[in-house]
């Protein structure tokens, strides 16, 4: 018993000391800092603690700017998919008469109705999705260069694959709340929830339905996760690498590889987008069923009664959406990574 007190003692003297040496080292720290702030932020960030963490802010900040700038087109995009729901011939509706309807029965801004959740999503989702790709990457990368190698294609997939799955499962509430907010307009006036933002969206959600439900289209939303980040992390990191050895200029070549790294995100993503619309804004019939019972019932129902070819309804509206989305974060997050290096 004494010797455990004796270790303990022992233990609080020398953070004791620690603690003196810190405080007694502030002053200077500060002098230091007053004297030159630049050279002091270059300190902190660089730090383990800040170059580990640097990668999610850098993401997260990013990803908020994106939602910001396309959050109407998004918008747009989830109206056209929720459109003709369970019928498989009838008028098309397109993105310009999708915007023109809701200006008409509200206001411009109403083209921002979920902005809160997109907000809350990309702070959840982007800061994840980028800070895992990120740091799988150069893990990846130095695991290559002590081979002697330098990483490929695969491996970048295997790090957009990845990252993109883990985020997607942590940002599910956001994303469903999301939907939510921006279907709501579709429902008859007596029927709709009026939430005030993606709080009180997320409450009345989990009281109302049980916290599982906030996790409503989980498996379609990592799937698509994955392939949005498959499509767009891996190419834009091929592209990057393939065109640096090119005439274009870094922002040239920054503003090609997201373009296309946009086109194959949207190809790959927006079938498993579509479901995973479809399965969030549900809700129980008047015999207490769901619409649907899952993904794969899901896209089985749509085929079978909307036809194979609705799954990429909107396809111009989405990568309108994704490309700009995945131009201004990535662009952003460069410029960040630039600018905390």
């Amino acid at each position: 018993m004494s010797s455990a007190l004796e270790a303990a003692t022992r233990k609080s003297e020398v953070a004791l000391t620690k603690a003196k040496d810190v405080a007694a080292d502030a002053p200077a720290a500060m002098q230091k800092a007053r004297e030159n702030p630049q050279a002091a932020t270059q300190d902190f960030l660089h730090t383990p603690f800040m170059r580990a963490a640097l990668p999610f802010a850098n993401g997260g900040l990013a990803g908020m700017a994106a939602t910001t700038v396309i959050q109407p087109i998004d918008m747009i995009k989830v109206r056209l998919q929720l459109a003709g729901e369970g019928v498989k011939t009838g008028p098309k509706p397109t993105p310009v008469s999708v915007a023109r309807d809701i200006i008409a029965a509200g206001r411009v801004m109403d083209l921002y109705t979920g902005l809160s959740a997109g907000l809350l999503r990309q702070a959840v989702y982007t800061t994840a999705r980028l800070g895992f790709f990120d740091t799988f990457m150069k893990s990846l990368s130095a695991r290559a260069e002590a081979k002697g190698n330098k990483i490929g294609f695969s491996e970048r997939a295997t790090a957009g694959l990845t990252a993109g799955g883990l985020a997607a499962m942590i940002g599910n509430p956001a994303d469903l709340a999301l939907i939510r907010m921006q279907s709501d307009g579709l429902k008859p006036p007596a029927q709709r929830a009026n939430y005030r933002g993606v709080g009180d969206a997320l409450t009345r959600i989990a009281k109302n339905e049980g916290v599982a439900r906030l996790w409503a289209g989980a498996t379609p939303t990592v799937v698509r996760a994955m392939a949005l980040n498959f499509g767009q992390l891996a190419f834009f990191s091929e592209a990057k690498s393939r065109l640096k050895d090119t005439s274009m200029g870094p922002r040239t070549q920054t503003l090609a590889a997201s373009a296309i790294a946009g086109f194959f995100a949207s190809f790959f993503s927006l079938p498993f987008d579509f479901v995973k619309t479809r399965l969030q804004k549900q809700s129980k019939g008047l015999d207490g069923r769901y619409p649907y019972k899952g993904m794969v019932d899901c896209f089985a129902t749509v085929i079978r009664e909307e036809g194979a070819l609705r799954f990429y309804r909107g396809f111009s509206t989405y990568y309108v959406r994704i490309a700009p989305h995945a131009m201004i974060t990535l662009i952003v997050a460069d410029y960040l990574n630039f600018l905390t290096k």
